[in-house]
């Protein structure tokens, strides 16, 4: 047998805290959302001013993200994607329509190598949503380094 580490709210808000302050600081409005290892939601938010279909987007984005096992943005490119005919990243996608995203905003968390989590991130261009999710995984290892048993 072997520990699961699982993610809670508690441990979820400085990872939004951190990205809310991401997203303010290059001027993006942003909807951040945190899932556990499952795929559910443990922490949305949606900041002022925020696409309304980000909400969606940042789900779709942290549940690819946790159950895949690795960030969204890797299903553009080979051995998975692009999603094309042929490829996983289109099958997949036609399997879990609305909830399987394959473009860039959502980051497994990782703790002790196990998957505990995801963030997804939306309402930016790649590069910024991918800034957005970096200051919400660095704040979860900082969150994390304070006290390993926090998870």
């Amino acid at each position: 047998m072997h520990q699961v580490f699982r993610i809670t709210l508690d441990d979820a808000l400085p990872i939004l805290a951190a990205a809310r302050a991401k997203a303010e600081e290059i001027g993006v409005k942003q909807t951040i959302c945190v899932c556990d290892d499952g795929g559910n939601v443990i922490a949305l938010h949606r900041l002022p001013g925020a696409r309304l279909t980000g909400v969606e987007i940042s789900i779709a984005k942290a549940f690819t993200a946790a159950g895949h096992e690795r960030a969204t943005h890797l299903f553009n490119e080979p051995p998975n994607g692009p999603a094309l005919p042929g490829n996983e990243a289109f099958g997949i996608s036609h399997m879990l329509p609305g909830k399987f995203a394959i473009f860039v905003g959502g980051f497994p968390i990782v703790h002790e190598g196990q998957i505990v989590g995801a963030v997804g991130v939306s309402g930016g261009n790649g590069e910024q949503d991918k800034a957005v999710g970096a200051a919400a995984l660095q704040a979860f290892a900082e969150y994390v380094a304070q006290d390993p048993a926090l998870v």
